[in-house]
């Protein structure tokens, strides 16, 4: 009887520690049920055309992109890179509309799009891995018809590298993929971070790893090898590709997600051979936000048009000043999720990709 008096002694703490969390997670996905129910609906406008898409591989993009043209245009057609010509000659649509045109795009890439207009068929492409590739893109940008990029600096850009038209479009989020969850212990985290090893991220991470040697955190992604700091922060790397319904748990069942722009350099991460600076914010941004869960991100130039900083994002620009705001959020439940509500609410209300898509459609 003693031994089971002490086995239910020792575990208090623990049902104590799950109770707490139970509450805490029940609270914070209630207020994300609270703020869902304020966003306001939006319907597209149903445009009489056919348009042929040609994704680039990508879920979290593709997914809501296609699922916004459904809902805007006659028909949608999905192609591929590697028969675009093909998939445009058979089914003739009004346009084409390329996603990025990079990475899985095959060395007759370009060809086939001169294929596509010289069959009569407006072309489109809607880079959003700018200003990354501009070695690329500076070429690829002269075959379109109309050039869409999510990047602000690389509007004049293009103009000056012979793009006819050139129009600044952002990215969103798909908020049937990206959505707030209720999630369960092994995906509960104090800091989470899914993303490349870039030199500027490890750079970051290997300033932070005495604070957050005692944390519970959670990173994921390829080239985390390249961490000094690995003694630390080694049991916290989850090598390799994490797939976007992961992402999301992961995401809804972090107190904190932290989000870091690529480094705009050219070398060994970039082909930015034509040094653009970025100004604009990642898809990532959107997607966090959407999941109901603070961020605290880098500051982009352009983040304000988006999101209040202080208000429903919160950003820093030191390791010092982001190891700060970490502690102090992280001891401030309640401002914390607040910051969280608030950015979800304002990403369903003004950052999915229905209401992007149709803003594109007016330019097509």
């Amino acid at each position: 009887m003693k031994d089971v008096a002490k086995k239910r002694h020792r575990s208090l703490p623990e049902a104590k520690i799950a109770y707490r969390s139970g509450y805490a997670e029940g609270r914070r996905f209630g207020g994300c049920q609270a703020m869902l129910e304020r966003v306001q609906m939006f319907e597209p406008t149903m445009r009489d055309k056919k348009v042929l898409y040609i994704p680039q591989g990508f879920d979290a993009i593709d997914e809501g992109v296609i699922l916004a043209l459904q809902q805007s245009v006659r028909e949608c057609v999905v192609g591929s890179p590697a028969t675009m010509l093909q998939d445009a000659s058979q089914h003739r649509p009004d346009v084409v509309l390329v996603m990025n045109g990079l990475h899985v795009f095959p060395a007759d890439h370009l060809e086939q799009v001169d294929g596509i207009r010289a069959l009569g068929i407006r072309t489109a492409v809607w880079f959003v891995d700018d200003p990354y590739f501009t070695e690329d893109t500076a070429t690829i940008c002269r075959h379109y018809d109309v050039v869409f990029t999510h990047e602000e600096a690389a509007v004049p850009f293009y103009g000056g590298n012979g793009a006819g038209r050139v129009i600044y479009m952002p990215l969103a989020v798909n908020p049937g993929m990206f959505q707030p969850r209720r999630i369960e212990p092994q995906h509960q985290y104090d800091i989470c971070f899914i993303g490349t090893g870039f030199w500027n991220r490890i750079a970051l991470f290997d300033e932070l790893a005495p604070f957050l040697a005692d944390k519970k955190v959670f990173i994921a992604g390829s080239q985390w090898q390249r961490l000094t700091r690995s003694d630390v922060l080694g049991p916290f790397i989850h090598e390799g590709w994490i797939d976007p319904s992961s992402t999301v748990n992961y995401y809804n069942g972090a107190k904190i997600v932290i989000n870091v722009h690529r480094t705009c350099e050219n070398g060994e991460d970039n082909r930015n051979t034509h040094h653009l600076e970025g100004r604009s914010i990642n898809p990532r941004t959107y997607e966090i936000s959407a999941c109901g869960t603070m961020q605290i991100t880098d500051a982009r130039g352009d983040l304000p048009r988006f999101y209040q900083p202080g208000y429903d994002i919160e950003t820093f620009t030191t390791a010092a000043e982001l190891e700060s705001k970490i502690n102090y959020y992280l001891k401030h439940e309640q401002e914390r999720q607040a910051m969280a509500w608030r950015g979800l609410l304002t990403t369903l209300n003004q950052h999915t990709f229905a209401r992007r898509i149709a803003q594109l459609l007016e330019h097509v």
